[in-house]
C-alpha cells in the first residue's frame, strides 16, 4: 500500500505543478492508480512469499493469503472503473474506453496464467502490467487528440 500511495502521489503534485486543484478527477486517478500498483505489487509478492514467510516480511501476498487472486482481480477492476469514471468526467471515455477494454482482457489473462501461483507465472504478471500502463496511456493520448481535433473542426469561425 505504501509503494502504491508513493507511486500516485505524482498524480496530484502534477495537477498542482499545473495550477490545478486537484479535484474529483485528480483523485479518481490517485485511487485508479494506487489500487492498479497494489495489484501488481501483490503479483510481485507472490513470486516469493516462501522466502517472505521465513524471513518475517509483511506483504500483500500474504495479508492476502488464498484470497490473493481474488483481491489483485477485485483491485485491478477497481482501477478500471476508477479510471472510466475519471475518463467521463473528462469527457474522452468513447474514445479511452477501447484502452479499458484492452487492458479487461490482459487482466483476465494474467489471472488464467496465475491461477497456479507458480513464482515463474507470477513474476511475468507482475512484468505484463507495463504494457497495461502502456495501452491506457496510448488510449489517454488518442482521445485527448481526438477530442482537441473534433473542438477545432467544430469550432465557430
Amino acid at each position: 500500500f505504501v509503494l502504491g500511495a508513493a507511486f500516485s502521489w505524482a498524480i496530484p503534485m502534477a495537477y498542482v505543478a499545473q495550477g490545478i486543484p486537484p479535484d474529483l478527477s485528480c483523485w479518481l486517478l490517485y485511487a485508479a492508480n494506487l489500487s492498479w500498483t497494489v495489484a501488481y505489487d501483490t503479483q510481485y509478492a507472490m513470486t516469493d512469499r516462501a522466502d517472505d514467510l521465513k524471513i518475517g516480511v509483511k506483504s500483500t501476498a500474504i495479508l492476502f493469503g488464498k484470497y490473493d487472486l481474488v483481491m489483485i482481480m477485485f483491485l485491478q477492476l477497481t482501477s478500471l472503473s476508477l479510471l472510466a469514471y475519471a475518463f467521463h468526467l473528462n469527457e474522452i471515455l468513447n474514445v479511452a474506453s477501447l484502452g479499458l477494454l484492452l487492458s479487461l482482457g490482459l487482466f483476465i489473462y494474467q489471472f488464467y496464467k496465475t491461477r497456479d501461483r507458480h513464482p515463474s507465472n507470477t513474476f511475468w504478471a507482475f512484468r505484463h502490467n507495463r504494457w497495461i500502463g502502456l495501452i491506457i496511456w496510448l488510449a489517454i493520448i488518442m482521445a485527448y487528440t481526438v477530442k482537441m481535433l473534433s473542438s477545432a473542426i467544430y469550432a465557430p469561425v
